[in-house]
């Protein structure tokens, strides 16, 4: 019985465990560059709770993956009551090794839009060295009219109270059905797997997320892979 409980708990903990690790060792730099597009010069990543607890200092301190990858957006607010588990660990280390980053909010289309934004900055201080904020829009309003009305406050609610004007995430879907005619003060972050798409072109769009499926050393889960003009 104690032979088939330790082979059972290595197959369950241990053996996951050792994969893991030979992944993380194993990987190279040149592993992790070949996954981007080439052609841009700024490389990041984007992250939420779905990953876990990243071994920050793994990647940026012991790995120098900080000679790769420019910035980190992390996922701080959801909606008018959610808070990514993540958040405020994510921001405390990424502080702490100085790598820069930025916050943003996943946007709800059906729910008050001043009460996103004073929950979102009610989580995230804004401090100079922090790049813009950003607004994740993936879900619908009541109408494509309502949505961007919402949006809209939302956007002006957090640029009257930090100065900057935050950026626009979506998919390459909603940028050319529903956004693009109606923000044209406003940079974007477009979100599109299957191809490079021709709206990197335009001037406001200044992100490309490219791949949900990056991997990276001190990271279990797959992650969003991103590059800038």
């Amino acid at each position: 019985m104690v032979i088939w409980a330790v082979a059972l708990f290595f197959m369950l903990i241990g053996l996951p465990t050792v994969y893991y690790y030979y992944k993380v060792r194993t990987k190279t730099k040149g592993d992790f560059i070949s996954q981007f597009p080439e052609g841009f010069t700024k490389k990041g990543l984007d992250i939420s709770h779905h990953q876990g607890n990243i071994d920050w200092p793994l990647i940026f301190d012991k790995l120098r993956y900080d000679t790769i990858v420019q910035f980190v957006y992390c996922k701080a607010t959801q909606s008018t009551w959610h808070v990514d588990t993540k958040w405020e660990r994510n921001r405390k280390m990424l502080t702490e090794l100085g790598i820069l980053h930025g916050a943003y909010h996943f946007f709800d289309g059906k729910k008050p839009p001043r009460d996103q934004a004073k929950h979102f900055l009610s989580y995230w201080k804004h401090r100079d060295m922090d790049m813009a904020p950003m607004l994740d829009v993936e879900t619908e309003g009541f109408s494509d009219g309502d949505l961007i009305a919402k949006m809209k406050i939302w956007l002006e609610v957090v640029e009257k109270a930090t100065g900057h004007r935050p950026i626009i995430y979506c998919s390459l879907h909603y940028f050319e059905s529903k956004f693009k005619r109606h923000f044209k003060d406003y940079q974007f972050w477009i979100a599109a797997y299957s191809r490079e798409p021709d709206v990197l072109r335009d001037p406001r769009v200044i992100y490309w997320q490219f791949s949900e499926t990056g991997e990276i050393p001190g990271c279990r889960e797959l992650v969003d892979l991103n590059v800038g003009k």
